[in-house]
């Protein structure tokens, strides 16, 4: 699984660092998001979907 943040849709909610930390960081003086692991193993699945889902602008893609 490759995960994608479209930093043009993205308006550094953070709710995705709070479903996933160890896969998204926001950042503390510019407020935009990093996808630290952009290839999360299979054991992080549920945590990116509900990241995925959790994003209210849905800025956040998940591709197989």
């Amino acid at each position: 699984m490759r995960v994608i943040v479209d930093l043009d849709v993205c308006q550094a909610h953070g709710d995705c660092v709070v479903a996933a930390p160890e896969v998204f960081d926001l950042g503390e003086e510019d407020d935009v998001v990093t996808v630290l692991n952009p290839e999360p193993g299979e054991e992080l699945r549920a945590m990116v979907e509900r990241a995925a889902l959790d994003c209210p602008v849905t800025a956040i893609r998940i591709e197989e």
